[in-house]
């Protein structure tokens, strides 16, 4: 979802080791709410879709980067078509997405990638073109269109339990694995020709150098690469976040 993003992924493993050893479990506070109710006696109130997402699109992390195709519950209702829109469309127009495509570009003018783009002012301007249209085109067609067209939820459905190396190979099997709006399991069409897509868009506007069949495939097994990152960042933030920052995690929901 973004350069910084992934960066941060690698505080992930210098804080794996969890007070409590490897079977720390990490409740998410904000999205057990129902059954934070049904533990004090009150009636277990199913969440919609549309209250769910709502939840989903305050997550950040350090207050920063947008966690918001991150979900914590475990039997989510999927999302309608207009819903994977609306997630697809706040991701895009988050100040975060901007922020990344700049960091990608300065990285690539300061390593010479593109080298046909230039250098200064202008050179820099075109890296930031091509890095937000890229992300522009993932983010479209990875979590919108082809969701829509495969009937695949587009989120991270975190495990957030069990032990760590379980949800290391958990997080990094969801670039290829994901859940469909009916609740079971597949092929992971969304995330892969998202980024297939992507990198074939991406030909009409990189330099003649960086085109190709062979190019192309390379981008999009990169940005799976990226992906698993992302994913592993999602599946132990909370638990980094809660370490860190000594938040508390709330009675209800700390599980017997």
């Amino acid at each position: 979802m973004g350069l910084l993003r992934y960066l941060v992924a690698l505080v992930v493993f210098s804080t794996l080791a969890l007070p409590g050893g490897a079977q720390q479990s990490s409740p998410p506070p904000k999205l057990q709410s129902s059954q934070a109710s049904a533990s004090q006696g009150q009636p277990q109130q199913p969440q919609t879709s549309e209250e769910v997402l709502k939840q989903e699109e305050n997550q950040r992390a350090l207050g920063v980067v947008p966690l918001f195709n991150m979900t914590s519950v475990r039997n989510a209702p999927p999302l309608t078509p207009r819903e994977k829109f609306q997630l697809m469309l706040k991701t895009q127009l988050d100040p975060f997405t901007f922020v990344s495509a700049g960091l990608t570009a300065a990285i690539g003018q300061e390593t010479g990638s593109f080298l046909p783009y230039g250098e200064g002012a202008a050179g820099y301007a075109k890296r930031y073109a091509a890095a937000l249209a890229d992300n522009t085109s993932s983010n479209f067609f990875g979590n919108f269109v082809y969701p829509v067209i495969f009937r695949e939820d587009p989120r991270y459905f975190r495990l957030g339990e069990g032990r760590i190396r379980h949800r290391v190979l958990y997080s990094f099997a969801q670039a290829v694995v994901t859940r469909t709006d009916s609740g079971g399991r597949t092929f992971n069409f969304s995330n892969v020709l998202g980024g297939l897509t992507a990198g074939t868009i991406s030909n009409l506007y990189y330099p003649a150098s960086d085109r190709g069949i062979g190019l192309t495939a390379s981008r999009a097994a990169i940005a799976l690469g990226y992906g698993s990152a992302g994913n592993l960042f999602l599946e132990f933030w909370p638990d980094i976040d809660r370490k860190l920052f000594h938040k508390q995690r709330p009675q209800a929901a700390a599980g017997p």
